[in-house]
């Protein structure tokens, strides 16, 4: 707590009067950052557009979220690190974001744009390969956060769009 309250120019019991512990700064980190990926993907999937670029604006947008908005903090998925007690409702809003990418999956194999493959598999690749950039990518490093992410669209769009498929533009 005394390193987190140095880094945002508080002391350690001003800190304090926001979170009574580590736990509860945990859970507000994870409960922000779900969510905004939540509200986010809910308006992707809202919008008049094909699978494959719903998906890959589900892809920037939750690399926006990790690596420039929260500039690449990990404690949005150290879901481990709470107690069980303020782990259930993170449980739950994680599982409805990740409802949310697998039916856009979904809908990508429904209308044959995207391979058929099991959805809920994709979804979680897909999310842990996201969420892992927390732990290896680093600001003013060789790879912006934008690179990543336009490399990451492209990678798992490519990785899944049917053979044959024109929907991406190359």
């Amino acid at each position: 707590m005394r390193e987190i309250a140095r880094g945002v120019g508080l002391q350690p019991g001003a800190l304090y009067y926001y979170f009574a512990s580590k736990d509860d700064l945990l859970l507000a980190c994870q409960t922000w950052s779900l969510d905004r990926l939540i509200d986010r993907a809910e308006a992707i999937r809202a919008e008049e557009a094909g699978p494959a670029e719903r998906l890959e604006a589900l892809i920037l947008s939750h690399l926006d979220l990790t690596l420039r908005v929260t500039g690449g903090g990990a404690a949005h998925i150290e879901v481990g690190a709470l107690p069980p007690r303020h782990r259930r409702g993170i449980v739950r809003r994680r599982d409805a974001y990740e409802a949310l990418v697998r039916e856009t999956i979904e809908d990508g194999i429904q209308d044959g744009v995207f391979a058929p493959v099991d959805a809920r598999a994709a979804a979680l690749a897909l999310l842990g390969a996201l969420n892992w950039t927390a732990v290896w990518w680093r600001p003013g490093g060789d790879w912006s956060s934008e690179n990543v992410a336009g490399d990451f669209a492209g990678i798992f769009l490519h990785g899944l769009m049917r053979r044959g498929s024109e929907e991406i533009n190359e």
